[in-house]
């Protein structure tokens, strides 16, 4: 791969691969999610090249390589679940580096081969870690590939900062589209989208409420870890990245009811996509039904659909994880604190705080 030269699209003057990503539409979504007159506005990152995470890949990569952390010809290594990989291969394609992803065995099967058809070195660890689950054992082999690698540089995605800084120009294109931000729903992996944007608006628009939106049986707002079908969304660690501070509230979903929202999306609105796209699109839903007439509720949607033909949108994989059984609730069950209770269902919780924090608190106490 580093023997390759920068891509050039062939329309446009001076247009190269690194100018498809960015400056992606809103689409306005009403029914079934409100009803007429309410509604919100979904920026579609699914028209990036491989996703949201493009841009930080670009930027984390343009900024090691300016640090020289990345040598000329260095080879990535990184830990994902997909989305992030499709960009660094991307990066890797643009700056002429070899990239090495580590994922592990839940990684669709349609990303996993598209990764080795553009190129990319994919090492699939096979047991998660006892305690840090699926994240932590992938985050334990990049370290022994970086051992074993001479040059090799990895971003770091859950605490790099430069992955923070990324999402601005997306914080930006927002203003320029909608004018006005009043609620944001954004969904939670790694922190750095929601952290990244939310900054950005937040200092034009002091009031913004913030909503997180998380997987079940994820840890990132302090419910306790347990298996996930969803991916894109959540964590088993607590990623350095997440600005707790920022958010409202937080809402964890259950896998059927992001698919519910998926296929409804499709259905009514053509543009839909993964298990973090219809997580957000059920909860900022419920917020453009629930705000004041007027309130502007904006939403991310990190990916298309197009990767999730073998999950969400396969009729069999779905009745075999019971992913079919109907509409959502109308409304969250609701949760003060984190820890009142485990979210089994689509939850709100009113009070968000990092858990790590709260554990240290009650050590000392």
């Amino acid at each position: 791969m580093s023997n390759l030269s920068t891509p050039v699209l062939s329309h446009g003057a001076g247009r190269t691969l690194a100018t498809a990503v960015g400056h992606t539409p809103v689409l306005r979504i009403g029914h079934p999610f409100a009803p007429a007159g309410r509604g919100f506005w979904a920026k579609l990152e699914g028209f990036n090249p491989g996703g949201l995470k493009d841009r930080a890949a670009l930027h984390m990569v343009a900024r090691a390589r300016e640090r020289g952390d990345l040598r000329p010809g260095g080879t990535i290594v990184e830990s994902t679940s997909g989305t992030l990989g499709l960009g660094l291969v991307l990066a890797g394609r643009i700056h002429g580096h070899p990239v090495t992803l580590v994922t592990d065995t839940g990684m669709e099967p349609d990303v996993l081969r598209l990764l080795r058809a553009q190129g990319a070195r994919v090492d699939t660890v096979a047991s998660p870690h006892p305690v840090g689950g699926w994240q932590t054992a992938r985050t334990e082999r990049v370290c022994c590939l970086l051992a074993e690698t001479p040059g090799a540089w990895c971003p770091d995605q859950y605490g790099n900062p430069d992955s923070v800084d990324a999402y601005a120009p997306l914080a930006y294109e927002m203003l320029a589209q909608l004018h006005r931000v009043d609620v944001l729903v954004t969904s939670v992996g790694t922190g750095g989208h929601s952290a990244g944007i939310s900054r950005v608006l937040r200092a034009c628009f002091p009031r913004l409420k913030v909503i997180g939106v998380d997987a079940i049986g994820s840890t990132i707002f302090g419910q306790p870890v347990r298996k996930r079908l969803m991916r894109g969304l959540g964590s088993s660690i607590h990623p350095r990245n997440v600005a707790y501070e920022q958010f409202a509230e937080v809402h964890w979903v259950a896998p059927g009811e992001a698919v519910w929202a998926c296929r409804q999306l499709a259905r009514h609105h053509y543009a839909s996509g993964g298990w973090s796209v219809g997580a957000v699109a059920l909860v900022a839903g419920w917020a453009a039904r629930t705000h004041p007439a007027g309130t502007r509720v904006a939403a991310v949607f990190p990916d298309g659909p197009h990767r999730y033909l073998s999950t969400i949108y396969n009729d069999d994989y779905c009745r075999e994880h019971g992913l079919l059984d109907g509409r959502p609730a109308p409304e969250p069950d609701e949760f003060k604190q984190a820890g009142q209770g485990e979210a089994l269902r689509w939850t709100r919780c009113l009070t968000v705080s990092d858990p790590r924090s709260s554990a240290a608190a009650g050590a000392v106490r």
